[in-house]
């Protein structure tokens, strides 16, 4: 894979975990509203796209027919006398978790950029 190929990956991942972190964000906004559903993101279908899949049987699935939308899942857990379903200790820690990625993955892309205006400066 080439360095272009790398930087779309990270700048892909970061994306994905700050839709999530919207998504999350959104949940614990609406952690008192009654019958209230919270929502998260796959990280599996980043995961399958950073896989670099071959189909060596005509009976299994294509993989370059990827899916590039993201998908928004409801989250089924225990609702509590308001039918809301948001737990925010599980939310805050999602969120601490897709915050910390996040920005590991952008420290990563400048690090990759840092390299790329060395290699143009000729140091």
């Amino acid at each position: 894979m080439g360095l272009w190929g790398k930087l779309s990956e990270i700048s892909e991942a970061a994306s994905f975990y700050l839709e999530r972190t919207k998504v999350i964000q959104g949940n614990i906004a609406n952690a008192d509203t009654p019958g209230y559903v919270p929502k998260d993101l796959k990280f599996e279908r980043v995961l399958r796209e950073q896989l670099h899949l071959k189909r060596d049987d005509p009976r299994h699935i294509d993989p370059s027919r990827r899916e590039k939308t993201l998908k928004i899942f409801e989250i089924k857990s225990p609702s509590g006398y308001d039918r809301n379903r948001v737990n925010l200790d599980r939310e805050l820690a999602k969120l601490s978790e897709s915050s910390i990625m996040y920005k590991a993955l952008v420290e990563s892309l400048k690090k990759e950029i840092s390299k790329i205006k060395l290699s143009i400066q000729g140091r």
